[in-house]
Order: C-alpha cells, then sequence, then structure tokens
C-alpha cells in the first residue's frame, strides 16, 4: 500500500513533523530503529528558542513537558563576552516582551512527551525498523527496510528526517571537521543560576554554561588531545582547569557530574531534495552548537514542511512543484542560520589578536544599540524568514 508521507525518524524532529501532520486527512507512516517505549540511551540537554516552544504550543505538548518536573528550565538572560578581551553582550527576555529567550530541556522528557502525544492520533509508528536506503522515481518515494527487502515502504513523498541524509539517492553532503571536540558535563555554582546562561569565547573555542534544574549544563570546545586531558583530571583539577580557562563571570564552580564527549563538524546536505524526497533537521544540516541553532533550524524545517504539505492537494504531494516550494521557502533561514553559526566559530574561536578589539567592538556596539540588539535576537529566537 503506498502512503502519502512517509518519515525516516521519529526523533524530535520527525516526530514534530509527523504530529503537525496527524490531524489531516492524509496516510501518514513513520520508522524509527527504536524499539516501541525505548527511550534514549542517555540524556542530554536541548537549548530550546521561544519559537521552538511557540511550535511545541501549537502541536499541544509544551503544557505538559512544562509541567513535567525537572524537564524544562527558562533561559532570561544571556550573558556573552570573550576572553582576553574587552566587549560584552547581554540579552534579557524582558526587553523583547517575552517570559524566556529560551529553554534547556530534558532530551529525553521531550521524546518522551512526543512519543506520548503520538500514540493518540492516527499516524502508523514502524518501531524497531531501520532505513538502508530513501530513493525517488516518478511517481513514488521508496524506502528500503534493513533486514527486510520485501517490506519496503512506498510514499508520494519521503521526508529523511534524522542523521542518515546519507542514504538518499541524490543528495550529497559536505563536511567540515573543526578539528575541535565538545566536552559536556553538569557543573554546580556558588550561588542560584537565577536563569542566566552564559557563552563565553575563548581562543580555543566556544566555552557555553546553561541553566539546568539546579546546575548548569557545559559546553567546552576544546582540542582532542585537550579534551582527553581533562576527562583525565580528578572532579577538583577539571574544577580549577574550568575556572582558570572561564574565569570568574559565572561565579565559583564547586562540583562535576557526567563527563563527556563527541567531536564537532559542520555537515551540510548540498540540497534538502531530490525526487519525491526532502531532507530535514541533522540529515539537512548539523552545525556547531554554538549560539544552540542547530535543533531549533530542524525544528523549523519539520513545521514548514508540514505546513507546505497541508497546503498541497494530494495527488501533488511529493511532486518537484511541491519539493521546490519548500525548499524555496526554508532556503534564506537555512542559509542564514548555518552562515550564522560556521561565522562565530571562524571570528571567536580563534586566537588571533588583531581580531580580539574589532570583536569586543562589535559586542559593545550591539548591547548599546536596542533596535540592532532587538533584531539581533528575534533572529536568533525566530529564524530569518
Amino acid at each position: 500500500m503506498a502512503h502519502d508521507v512517509a518519515i525516516v525518524g521519529a526523533g524530535p524532529v520527525g516526530a514534530t513533523l509527523a504530529l503537525a501532520l496527524a490531524d489531516a486527512d492524509l496516510d501518514v507512516v513513520v520508522v524509527d530503529p527504536r524499539a516501541p517505549g525505548e527511550a534514549a540511551r542517555a540524556d542530554r540537554s536541548l537549548a530550546l528558542s521561544h519559537g521552538a516552544r511557540l511550535v511545541f504550543e501549537r502541536l499541544g505538548i509544551w503544557a505538559g513537558l512544562a509541567a513535567t518536573e525537572g524537564a524544562v528550565t527558562p533561559i532570561v538572560t544571556i550573558d556573552v563576552s570573550q576572553a582576553r578581551g574587552f566587549g560584552a553582550l547581554t540579552l534579557d527576555a524582558q526587553e523583547q516582551g517575552l517570559p524566556a529567550l529560551g529553554y534547556v530541556v530534558s532530551y529525553r522528557a521531550l521524546q518522551s512527551a512526543l512519543d506520548a502525544a503520538l500514540r493518540t492520533t492516527r499516524v502508523q509508528m514502524r518501531y524497531g525498523a531501520t532505513a538502508r536506503s530513501v530513493t525517488g522515481s516518478a511517481v513514488e518515494a521508496l524506502i528500503g527496510l534493513e533486514g527486510a527487502p520485501e517490506d519496503s515502504l512506498h510514499a508520494r513523498l519521503g521526508v529523511v528526517a534524522d542523521g542518515a541524509g546519507s542514504i538518499v539517492a541524490g543528495i550529497a553532503r559536505r563536511r567540515r571537521d573543526y578539528g575541535q571536540v565538545a566536552l559536556i558535563a553538569a557543573i554546580t555554582l556558588s550561588r542560584a543560576h537565577r536563569g542566566i546562561a552564559y557563552e563565553r569565547f575563548t581562543p580555543d573555542g566556544p566555552v557555553a554554561l546553561l541553566p539546568e534544574r539546579e546546575h548548569y549544563a557545559l559546553v567546552w570546545t576544546q582540542t582532542p588531545d585537550r579534551t582527553a586531558h581533562l576527562l583525565g583530571l580528578s572532579d577538583a583539577e577539571f574544577l580549577d582547569e574550568l575556572a582558570a580557562h572561564f574565569g570568574s563571570r559565572a561565579g565559583g564552580f564547586e562540583g562535576v557530574a557526567d563527563r563527556r564527549s563527541f567531536p564537532l563538524a559542520l555537515e551540510v546536505a548540498t540540497v534538502t531534495t531530490a525526487t519525491r524526497v526532502a531532507v530535514i533537521g541533522n540529515a539537512a544540516q548539523a552545525l556547531h552548537p554554538i549560539a544552540g541553532q542547530g535543533f531549533n533550524l530542524g525544528l523549523r524545517d519539520a513545521y514548514e514542511l508540514a505546513q507546505t504539505i497541508l497546503a498541497t492537494p494530494r495527488e501533488d504531494l511529493g511532486g518537484a512543484a511541491m519539493l521546490e516550494r519548500h525548499r524555496r521557502g526554508r532556503g534564506l533561514d537555512r542559509r542564514a542560520g548555518i552562515a550564522f553559526t560556521h561565522g562565530l566559530v571562524q571570528l571567536f574561536g580563534n586566537d588571533l589578536p588583531w581580531l580580539s578589539a574589532p570583536r569586543g567592538l562589535g559586542l559593545m556596539l550591539l548591547d548599546a544599540m536596542p533596535f540592532a540588539k532587538r533584531a539581533f535576537t528575534r533572529a536568533m529566537l525566530f529564524g530569518i524568514h
């Protein structure tokens, strides 16, 4: 049987797309390698913008998620500064007329809320199914399933919404290895975080502290060798190294737990559509975590693709005209998000002394110009359209 829409990946981006389509008169199927009810193997922190909150409110899951103990921590202020140089920028929710600029959300809690919401819909969930290939023809998209070649999925439109964008025929990917590693950990401070997030640019790369429950989620960019050294230190030695690197801007560091690391790279699909197929989220672009733009960009991919699908007659789903509208509609926001993130890495992630003064001046000017700061903040929270 041919479906209207087949979605590869039931993570937050794929599930968002499925939920946004759930009330329409469409045959939607989602495949995911997880077993039914299986959570992510390890919890992690997601930085959601206020725009992401609005998407989840429209889908009816935000209230329950926010009411779950420990699942959501508001970010009311973002403090941006650079080490070994002047200049700072403060972004404040009150200045924007918002309850919060963003939120630190438990990945596991968000996934659980999305899974629960999908169980109440007509969306068909195929758990324990891994897509090995996605191809398109003039009439349909074909999703080949691992270990079950006779059980391939046929759909008017195929959407790849996880990191397996490389399985899509006709879509190439470019990768830029930053030669850096993100060290993540839970950090306790000598004082309450009061909803303040810190983004500090250092010669080795950015360091972020995101308020989460009663502690901070640390994202510390370093070289692989330096990260291996830091992971091998005792807790007290690690906190001393962090204090020396970050400075006293956030207060005293008192405890550390759950140290882990992952490599950093920019990976971008050269195009986001092929015959009968679209890629969204990490399948379209995997970004450096600086400024927390990657997940929010992927969420906008999903929500806006859903609006295009809902505005398209069933017989035209997956057609060239529909995919062209989606690609054009997402083009500016996608290019801006990629360029902004990569540009910050290039501008602030180095120790060139002649760049310190211009960087500091730029932060000071942006902080001193309310209209420019408001426009900058709105672009970070809602994307560029």
